[in-house]
């Protein structure tokens, strides 16, 4: 009954068959290596891994644990599970009704039950071993005996008449369990070189696992940052089209109040002047002269003013200077309220300005063409006849920004659109000035992007970092984060493409790096950088 009892704990509670390769979870139960496996396979992209038996979760994938102590007790228990019937080998001598075979004798080539056993032969020949269905295999198949050796030169397992006379004769020649024991020795080191690499084929694999749980995290933590931005934006947005209706209103009714009182104004003007008018209308329609010469308040018909100066000028200044809204205002309100929000949008993620990068002509090689607003370096088949300083590139055609970065974060773009041969990056102020050392990318002391007939690679100490696909835009964004040593390139397509990020501990400044082999570079952007 105990042993029953000790039976069923070495069934896997997957595939309910004793283990093969056990590995333990965290939880501390045991299953098969490949039966485990299959069940996390199907519990990625869950959010969440569990135990199949206890159901404890856990955040990410276990690191499958080989339980040795286990494996030791299922190989040691194995061969005691070989039941009668359960080989499906049966007597070759029990006729009448199938018996289980206990042994199979290579001699005869017969399988044994336990009473045809007893009387079988003791003879050394009869070599007997557990059942088996391919004792023919364990024969010579030209002498038709047992195969007892095996031969190094050949790799093949021979008989006694093979090695003395056959055609193995004078080969070194071993036992089977010689031979067996080497190959088995040969494994055991193959086995144990297996076991290595694949114990760091599952540390890689968890430290895979922990950067895309990272990777989640961190877009789980910006997509919140992200929605609590809109949601300021919003409410930033919709505070500031109140103010601009309110100004807009505003405006309106003052504009409207001036307009409306000058209108009545001219309105009660334009009726005196039509009473007027209707009055001298009637005189001048009177034919006795002595009605019209003696009428009593001609006086105030004849007097004809020749016009309101203050309401003419009123009117003038309504209609020309101060009778329109102020659309300029309203668009500088408008403006400063929109730079407000993106300025905040940009502390709120970091972002800065990018840096204002002037070249400095006193780098420049003979063959370079600098503009005069230190912007664009052109190749030039005429020398400028600059003298030879200790900064300028005297072999390769180069030269560095005026600017250097010793610390913060910093970006700045170049357009390559004009360039078939170029390389943009970054330097340190100790790069070499003459000779194949001192080309951009080919040394310890600068980082590059290389343009060469359309292939573009990435390039650090003379080693090349192929860029797949090639650059789907000729515009690219170098980005240095000097603290944390990351130099970062970017394809300015869209959306935008990272293209490599080399990490180090930066020794030096860094100054902008351009060479031109053929066309020019132009150095985009041009603002002043926000300070850190």
């Amino acid at each position: 009954m105990a042993s029953a009892d000790v039976r069923q704990e070495l069934d896997c509670s997957i595939c309910l068959n004793i283990y093969t390769d056990p590995v333990m979870l965290r939880c501390g139960h045991n299953f098969c290596r490949v039966c485990i496996d299959g069940v996390l396979d199907t519990q990625d992209g869950s959010g969440g891994y569990s135990c199949p038996q206890c159901r404890e979760e856990f955040q990410d994938r276990s690191v499958l644990q080989r339980n040795i102590t286990l494996r030791n007790i299922v190989e040691a228990f194995r061969p005691t599970q070989l039941e009668e019937g359960k080989t499906g080998i049966f007597c070759t001598y029990c006729y009448h009704s199938p018996v289980p075979a206990v042994k199979s004798c290579l001699h005869c080539e017969a399988s044994l039950c336990d009473n045809h056993l007893r009387v079988h032969s003791k003879a050394p020949e009869h070599v007997l071993t557990d059942p088996t269905t391919s004792m023919g295999n364990r024969k010579c198949s030209v002498h038709r005996e047992l195969l007892k050796y095996y031969c190094t030169e050949d790799s093949a397992c021979i008989c006694v008449s093979c090695s003395l006379a056959g055609e193995h004769r004078g080969h070194k020649v071993e036992t089977l369990d010689e031979a067996s024991e080497k190959k088995k020795q040969k494994l055991r080191n193959v086995l144990r070189k297996l076991m290595t690499e694949r114990e760091e084929t599952e540390k890689r694999v968890q430290s895979l696992q922990d950067r895309r749980r990272k990777v989640q995290e961190k877009s789980a933590g910006l997509t919140e940052r992200v929605t609590a931005l809109f949601i300021e934006l919003r409410r930033h947005l919709e505070d500031l089209e109140k103010r601009v209706r309110r100004n807009i209103s505003s405006q309106e009714e003052r504009i409207s109040h001036s307009l409306s009182d000058l209108i009545g104004q001219l309105e009660i003007k334009k009726e005196d002047l039509s009473r007027k008018m209707e009055d001298i209308e009637e005189l001048c329609n009177m034919t006795d002269p002595l009605t019209v010469l003696q009428e009593s308040d001609t006086g105030d018909l004849c007097d004809t003013e020749e016009g309101d100066d203050e309401d003419r000028e009123r009117h003038d200044r309504l209609l020309h200077d101060g009778g329109d809204l102020d659309v300029s205002g309203i668009s500088h309100t408008l403006h400063t309220g929109l730079s407000d929000m993106i300025k905040g949008g940009n502390v709120f993620f970091y972002i800065q300005e990018a840096s204002d990068i002037l070249l400095d002509v006193n780098t420049a090689h003979n063959n370079l063409q600098i503009s005069d607003d230190m912007k664009t370096v052109s190749w030039s088949d005429i020398e400028q006849n600059r003298p030879e300083t200790p900064e300028r590139f005297q072999w390769c055609p180069q030269v560095l920004s005026s600017q250097r970065f010793s610390s913060g974060r910093h970006y700045w773009e170049v357009d390559v659109s004009e360039a078939e041969e170029c390389r943009v990056g970054m330097c340190y102020p100790s790069i070499e000035r003459r000779g194949w050392q001192s080309l951009i990318g080919n040394n310890n002391n600068s980082w590059d992007l290389h343009r060469y007939s359309g292939e573009c690679f990435l390039r650090h100490n003379d080693k090349d970092i192929s860029i797949s696909p090639k650059l789907s835009s000729n515009r690219v964004r170098i980005y240095v984060d000097y603290e944390a040593g990351r130099l970062s390139f970017y394809d300015l397509c869209e959306p935008i493409r990272h293209l490599h990020t080399f990490t180090t501990t930066f020794t030096e400044p860094l100054h902008a790096g351009l060479y031109v082999g053929e066309g020019s570079i132009t150095i985009s952007g041009g603002e002043r950088r926000r300070k850190k």
